[in-house]
């Protein structure tokens, strides 16, 4: 199959995880032997257009602050290219109607990938065109989903397509120290692990241990309210950790926590729970974490820090665990096989008049 991927903004322009999604999966397009090519702003000189990084040809249509010229040249340069299927990100709007007149000129369907970490505006008239615009919408989580449906989208023209893991890579990492209770995310504004604090501090008089993986500016903040609360010498603020190391800690827990504001889609609770850790969501309006655990047996779903603390008690009824082979089916290989199906129904059930 030929893939037409769009994306003005690379993770060389911005670091984020819809932009990360968007790349990897242009890696395991090629890696299962489909013809790729992406189409993005250079974030290299002007000479050549072309570069390849990770198997993946990256075709630099303008610089990165010429989108008037990139919207100009991209749907000439998806006809050249002649995909079956365009595949494109919502930010900046105008790249989505660029990448629509495209795919019209190659006859070919536009599917949409939308993270949720875009930034645009909900109330804006470009959101709602480019919500619109596509044949599919690609959602990491029903959250993210309902919002985009909320905007325009079909129903019958939106899927959820969750984030994958590399499962084999659970197995293969070490098992760390035992530790009662783990924690990971970037200890940011979002982060609200002071709520995981407090549920710990109602447990002072039970043996545990934490982990809380993760740094930023926040970081500081929580390990005072640590201190404050008197558990700093039971809670080991780890940094941020590689992947290898991260799972290690989660293959030696026993639960982990998920209490961040804002998670388009729980990752490294993900991680954690094929590690075999017991799941703890603490609902938040803007979190799919809830999502991940619904119909799985093997966790809790909690409202405030009381709600932590005893659940981490009741976790006690479930036995440890390494690994656990129910989220063999997130492993990226199913991941990839949901994209590849969804672009197969697109060009079943697409056609131009």
């Amino acid at each position: 199959m030929r893939v037409a991927l769009v994306a003005m903004e690379t993770t060389n322009h911005r670091n984020t995880a819809g932009n990360h999604r968007f790349e990897r999966l242009a890696r395991q397009l090629v890696g299962a032997g489909h013809d790729v090519r992406f189409f993005c702003a250079r974030w290299w000189s002007s000479d050549p257009d072309t570069v390849e990084l990770d198997g993946v040809e990256y075709h630099g249509i303008a610089d990165d602050d010429a989108l008037a010229e990139f919207c100009l040249r991209l749907p000439v340069a998806i006809f050249q290219y002649a995909p079956d299927v365009v595949h494109t990100r919502p930010a900046p709007p105008p790249q989505v109607i660029a990448a629509s007149t495209g795919g019209t000129l190659a006859r070919a369907p536009l599917a949409l990938e939308w993270f949720g970490d875009e930034g645009l505006d909900p109330n804006a008239p470009a959101t709602r065109v480019v919500a619109r615009e596509p044949q599919m919408v690609l959602t990491p989580s029903e959250l993210v989903r309902t919002r985009v449906r909320e905007l325009g989208a079909l129903g019958r023209g939106s899927r959820t397509i969750a984030e994958g893991i590399d499962f084999d890579a659970v197995g293969q990492a070490g098992v760390g120290e035992g530790v009662d209770v783990a924690y990971a995310h970037p200890l940011d504004e979002s982060a609200n692990a002071g709520s995981l604090l407090l549920g710990l501090a109602e447990l002072r008089d039970k043996d545990w241990q934490a982990t809380v993986i993760g740094d930023g500016p926040r970081r500081g903040d929580y390990e005072r309210q640590a201190a404050d609360l008197r558990i700093d010498d039971r809670v080991t603020f780890a940094g941020a950790c590689d992947r290898d190391r991260r799972l290690r800690v989660y293959r030696g827990a026993h639960v982990f926590v998920q209490t961040a504001y804002r998670e388009y889609f729980p990752t490294e609770l993900l991680w954690a729970l094929a590690c075999g850790c017991v799941g703890l969501v603490e609902y938040q309006a803007e979190s799919s974490a809830h999502e991940l655990i619904e119909n799985y047996e093997r966790s809790f779903g909690v409202t405030d820090p009381g709600g932590i603390a005893d659940a981490i008690v009741e976790a006690g009824q479930f036995d440890r665990r390494d690994t656990d082979d129910t989220w063999q089916s997130y492993d990226h290989g199913a991941v990839l096989d949901r994209y590849v199906d969804t672009y197969e129904k697109l060009l079943t059930d697409f056609s131009f008049v």
